[in-house]
């Protein structure tokens, strides 16, 4: 027989003649067992940052090292020594210390925990901590003869060890395939199992009766209860900290979504109200200033409605990260809207470095996005508010920049804008004006004044607009363009539209002539699903006719949402009433809007109609927008006529319907009282004007 043959010869024999089954099972479930377990602690601690790694690395190492230790001591105890024999405590206790520290150490390099070490190095050092616990350990084992070794079969058993360790930690550091945690649990088993049984092969035990087994040694059965309460520890002791360590984690993730965007991961309004005040702190406390900028996007509702809220979510996601990567240090961003985000930048040495911060936001914002072959690109508006200068608590300093931004939104051309004073002034005085709106009903100072809409053709008045006006007890008239923008922003307008459509109703339905009305019907209003049942059961209970109901709505009310306001003017239209576009010309202007929309009337905004005799292209708009609904065969009426020139420049082009003062002022009712209520008007040629 070859030596080689015989080498394994004496392996095998040794496993099969002098070891009881019995235990050599258990030491090869106890090896699997304690492999998992290091592998999964293992694989935890990869997932971690380099500082919270080393507490589960070392964690993963114990286990490990346990693995090493009671497998090689539970195989011993199933070792069938044919003389008196007992352990070594100190170098029994030292076994266990080798197998953990190198076990851990090897773990420590395999994660990369040195740099420029190949994680390979990591798994020949746990080779090492398997090579060096078992022939410590064997060292420890006192029989009464001695022990010759055969250095062949010992260099086997160290391939084995390092060779399958360099392998294993190759597998756990690069993991690429699907069942390459089972492998590299696999390899550190048999690292373990073959390094063991062939060393143990490699051993002869000669009896020698001049040999005495010292006094104070561990017996097999003290052995037996150390090995089995070293295992219960380690378990406990992993199994401990693993359940801690995932209730921190869980904590941790809840504590994280509550304080973090889920869209882009940016902090949100919950982390600010936590952490800014602190901040701000922070920065008086170094004697500097410190800036809220609040920050908006600009078109990106447009993007939403063209392209998808997909899209918008995308490039929200994009957004976020470039503004990111230009934060400096004491810069931080969140996201606290739909559209609007929050900086803060601390330490504030001047103004320019507020200045340039907000460049560089907007600047960011501006730059394009290329998504599925469309250039998508948005603007900012900014508002800064300054700490301690303008306010110093920090909920009063998001509320500055909130208002500052709101002014650099209706800026032409300036898009950062920083918090004055007086912006405060005009919030409280917009502010004081919202609760008392919501009285005005109540306390009857809201009227609805008319103002005459004239058949150019036929040269007399063919309707009037009902227009809203709010006498406050104490302050008087209140400008609609005063009241109207607040009714919009707190909700009210739809109380109040709905108090104007039913009033302006029940009073016309009472005229002796059978003039038509014009009700404006705001945005929010045409969203609501029962409008068409609200003029329905208003015209029920005024019992005025459908036809001689105007409703007009803008095109800004149809972009929000086109099909929901098709199908609400579809039902509208289906009760007989007569649908307007208001304002044509100032806002989106789209001709496939004409053509979709059912709309009998096109009204052409003011701002047109003033400057189309002295300017060519509001000239150019208006012949455009007639002879467009012309051929469109859709009615078209032209506001805020004021000179004599107007009319005969919409006469000329064949305008059909004329509104302005100089036909008449919007009146109330008791004005127009006999206008509207006794037989045929007598009205004045379209060349004299009614009123100035």
């Amino acid at each position: 027989m070859s030596q080689g043959g015989r080498a394994m010869f004496k392996v095998i024999s040794c496993l099969a003649y002098e070891h009881d089954y019995s235990f050599v099972v258990v030491a090869a479930i106890v090896c699997v067992m304690s492999s998992v377990m290091t592998v999964s602690l293992f694989d935890r601690a990869r997932k971690l940052s380099a500082q919270a790694r080393i507490s589960w690395i070392i964690l993963s190492g114990m286990a490990g090292g346990v693995a090493i230790w009671t497998t090689h001591f539970v195989a011993m105890l199933g070792f069938r020594i044919p003389m008196d024999h007992a352990f070594n405590p100190v170098l029994t206790i030292a076994s266990l210390v080798i197998a953990i520290a190198f076990t851990a150490g090897g773990l420590h390099l395999a994660t990369d925990g040195v740099k420029r070490v190949p994680s390979e190095i990591g798994g020949v050092v746990i080779g090492l901590g398997v090579a060096g616990m078992h022939f410590t350990g064997m060292a420890g084992l006192e029989v009464a003869g001695r022990i010759e070794w055969d250095p062949k079969l010992i260099a086997v058993s160290l391939w084995f060890a390092l060779g399958l360790g360099a392998v294993t930690a190759h597998i756990l550091a690069r993991r690429s395939f699907r069942f390459s945690r089972l492998l590299a649990m696999a390899t550190l088993v048999a690292a373990i199992c073959t390094m063991h049984f062939t060393a143990m092969g490699a051993a002869t035990l000669i009896p020698d009766p001049s040999v005495h087994v010292p006094s104070r040694m561990l017996s097999s059965e003290f052995l037996a209860v150390l090995v089995l309460a070293t295992m219960a520890i380690i378990a406990g002791l992993a199994l401990y900290v693993m359940d801690t360590r995932s209730q921190r984690e869980l904590i941790d993730s809840f504590r994280h979504a509550a304080l973090h965007d889920a869209l882009t991961g940016l902090p949100n309004r919950a982390f600010l109200s936590a952490n800014l005040p602190a901040m701000l702190e922070r920065s008086r406390m170094a004697g500097m200033d410190a800036a809220v900028l609040m920050i908006d996007l600009d078109r990106f509702k447009e993007i939403n409605d063209v392209h998808g809220h997909h899209t918008g979510d995308l490039l929200l996601q994009k957004l976020a990260e470039r503004f990111s990567l230009l934060l400096g240090a004491g810069e931080m961003i969140a996201r606290v809207g739909g559209d609007e985000f929050v900086a803060v930048k601390l330490h504030v040495r001047d103004k320019k470095e507020v200045d340039d911060f907000a460049g560089r936001l907007v600047a960011c914002a501006l730059e394009p996005l290329q998504q599925k072959g469309s250039i998508l690109s948005v603007g900012a508006s900014v508002g800064v508010g300054l700490y301690p200068r303008d306010c110093e608590d920090a909920e009063e300093l998001i509320g500055a920049a909130d208002l500052a931004m709101y002014r650099a939104k209706r800026s032409v051309g300036d898009k950062i804008c920083y918090y004055e004073a007086s912006m405060d002034e005009g919030r409280r005085e917009r502010s004081a004006l919202a609760i008392e709106l919501r009285h005005a009903i109540m306390r009857n100072e809201l009227e609805l004044y008319y103002q005459p809409q004239f058949d150019v053709p036929a040269g007399r008045i063919s309707g009037y607009e009902a227009l809203l006006r709010w006498h406050h007890r104490e302050r008087g008239t209140i400008s609609p363009a005063e009241f109207i923008p607040i009714a919009e922003e707190t909700g009210l307008i739809i109380p109040i539209g709905e108090w104007v459509l039913k009033t302006a109703c029940a009073e016309v339905a009472g005229w002796g002539k059978p003039y038509k009305v014009a009700v404006n019907i705001a945005s929010a209003q045409l969203t609501q699903a029962d409008l068409p049942k609200i003029v329905h059961e208003t015209l029920l209970a005024t019992g005025l006719p459908a036809s001689r109901l105007e409703l007009e709505i803008t095109e800004a009310c149809i972009i929000e949402d086109r099909e929901r306001a098709l199908h609400v003017v579809r039902q509208l239209k289906a009760l007989g009433v007569t649908i307007a576009m208001d304002d044509y010309g100032t806002g989106y202007s789209s001709l496939s809007t004409l053509q979709i929309f059912p709309f009998d009337k096109v009204k052409i905004d003011r701002s047109f109609v003033e400057g189309m005799t002295t300017d060519t292209a509001s000239a150019a708009i208006v012949r455009a927008t007639i002879l467009l609904a012309s051929d469109l065969r859709i009615a078209v009426l032209a506001e805020g006529v004021e000179r004599q020139e107007q009319v005969d420049f919409l006469q000329a082009e064949g305008c059909t319907e004329i509104q302005g003062f100089f036909f008449g002022r919007p009146q109330p009712l008791p004005e127009i009282a006999e206008q509207v209520g006794r037989g045929e008007s007598s009205v004045p040629p379209l060349t004299t004007p009614r009123a100035a």
